[in-house]
């Protein structure tokens, strides 16, 4: 019979890559946002979608949302994507992050578990998770050190669904994905602040481009090989935890230099510390600059992840690696940014 999926935050770029990847599997998908994001559905449409999903609105922060669309429908199985998913705003905002990002997928469980027939739940973990990380690579059984309230807030929502999984026999399974982009990545994250930006400068759009620590290190994947990881995960007999990366590190400044490279850019880095710039040596030009406001208040300096567990027990292993992410989303932002999102 035709599974019937329930993807929170569908809008955003994993709930669109799950979308896509859930419709070719016959699905039917309901997709929902909070009301402030009913519109913004561009990540559908970009993946030509957006037709073939029943869209719903739903506040995490009301459990009363969430029970009527439960009643609504018959839920086979619901992946969890909705949360305040940044991290520099946790800091400013940590209640409302508290409240959607640590308390939605209570709220969820809770519903869930007063359901008389037996729904699937996946909750989007995080490697931030492991914050000051206590060993390198990290695996499903290192300690955790979260460093920003969004963090913070990830964790609980880790926790309680382990609670509820040993509690109330549910199957119920967190991703603790690490760092993934693709050409739907929101402009707010750096990876893709980087190359728009970048390429605006590169069609002379825009001057130069101002980062925060750009010696940071990430494990940083495709989204789209992601999703695949997130489905099996949901196909297992008994519900575990798993880490996706790819097990490799790059700094952000690897990343502006990938980008640079595949934009046909000769650049040069020179000075030290905040005075530290990319210099563009056909014009002299200085593209990027370091600003102090871009850096957390407590930094998150190296995440790789270890996916052993992941390749042996559910099969998965990334496809894009990342030269060819960079390039994609280069390619992306630069010949296709007309596109009104």
């Amino acid at each position: 019979m035709r599974k019937t999926a329930l993807i929170t935050g569908i809008s955003g770029q994993d709930g669109a890559y799950l979308a896509k990847y859930l419709l070719k599997k016959k699905y039917k998908v309901i997709g929902t946002d909070r009301r402030s994001a009913r519109n913004t559905n561009w990540r559908l449409r970009y993946l030509g979608i957006d037709k073939e999903i029943l869209r719903e609105e739903m506040e995490l922060g009301e459990i009363n949302e969430i029970n009527r669309l439960f009643e609504k429908y018959k839920i086979d199985e619901v992946y969890n994507f909705a949360a305040q998913s940044f991290v520099s705003t946790s800091f400013n905002s940590p209640l409302t992050t508290s409240n959607v990002t640590a308390l939605g997928p209570l709220r969820i469980l809770e519903v869930i578990r007063n359901q008389k027939n037996k729904i699937k739940f996946y909750q989007a973990s995080s490697s931030e998770m492991y914050g000051k990380v206590i060993e390198t690579p990290q695996n499903e059984k290192t300690p955790f050190y979260p460093r920003s309230p969004y963090a913070v807030s990830k964790l609980y929502g880790h926790f309680m669904v382990r609670n509820y999984r040993e509690s109330y026999n549910i199957f119920a399974t967190s991703g603790i994905l690490f760092n993934h982009e693709s050409p739907l990545r929101g402009e707010e994250f750096v990876t893709r602040k980087i190359t728009l930006g970048l390429s605006k400068i590169k069609k002379g759009e825009l001057n130069y481009l101002e980062l925060g620590n750009i010696y940071a290190k990430r494990d940083w994947g495709y989204a789209g090989d992601y999703v695949e990881a997130i489905w099996k995960m949901m196909q297992q007999r008994k519900p575990e935890d798993f880490v996706i990366s790819t097990g490799k590190t790059y700094s952000i400044k690897d990343f502006i230099n990938e980008s640079v490279k595949c934009l046909g850019l000769k650049c040069k880095w020179k000075g030290r510390g905040m005075k530290e710039v990319l210099i563009n040596t056909k014009n002299n030009k200085v593209i990027i600059k370091i600003n102090k406001k871009f850096f957390r208040p407590a930094e998150v300096d190296l995440l790789q992840g270890d996916a052993s567990k992941a390749k042996k027990m559910i099969k998965w292993r990334p496809k894009i690696n990342f030269k060819q992410l960079v390039k994609m989303m280069i390619e992306s932002d630069f010949y296709r940014s007309d596109i009104k999102f």
